[in-house]
């Protein structure tokens, strides 16, 4: 039969079967922590219900926490839940690993979790200001397109010049 490999998790797919390794949930993202690590997360996630609507999901390798925009997302890892919240500001705290500009308005913030005792204040206070702040930010980043104007091509000096003609060229 025929088929192909899937360029991203390198599976085997037979013709007309339907595949979809980007497809994933959080139960299955947290399935193989560790409890420590599950306590976390479930005490993170109930934190971050409480701030009001928004959406939970679930994409590739991170649970993403968003309003219209994600304010912050965690991505399991063995050892620790990475925690990454976008804030516009830059907050210099030992909880934080490092902080990175993700786009002109925000800055994505690293902390990592092992325990469920972690997720308290700042940590708690940082989710929040994300929260509150993310609809502002991301509007922020949106800009009017403007129609560009194409560059004008010029020709080298070298081409510029022109070519004496042929039968002048000969002449000489």
């Amino acid at each position: 039969m025929r088929g192909h490999e899937c360029y991203h998790c390198k599976q085997w797919v037979e013709e007309g079967e339907p595949h979809d390794c980007w497809t994933t949930t959080e139960s299955a993202l947290t399935r193989d922590l560790s409890e420590d690590l599950q306590d976390a997360y479930e005490r993170l996630r109930e934190t971050a219900a409480e701030f009001g609507d928004q959406r939970i999901y679930a994409s590739h390798h991170c649970i993403m926490f968003a309003r219209k925009v994600c304010y912050f997302f965690v991505r399991p890892k063995r050892k620790a839940l990475e925690l990454v919240i976008f804030l516009g500001r830059t907050v210099k705290a030992p909880q934080i690993r490092r902080a990175t500009p993700s786009s002109k308005t925000k800055i994505a913030h690293v902390v990592h979790l092992t325990h469920r005792d972690e997720v308290e204040s700042p940590i708690t206070d940082w989710l929040a200001e994300a929260y509150e702040s993310s609809d502002t930010l991301s509007a922020k980043t949106k800009r009017v397109k403007t129609p560009r104007k194409r560059p004008v091509a010029r020709r080298p000096r070298q081409y510029a010049r022109r070519r004496p003609a042929a039968s002048a060229r000969r002449s000489r």
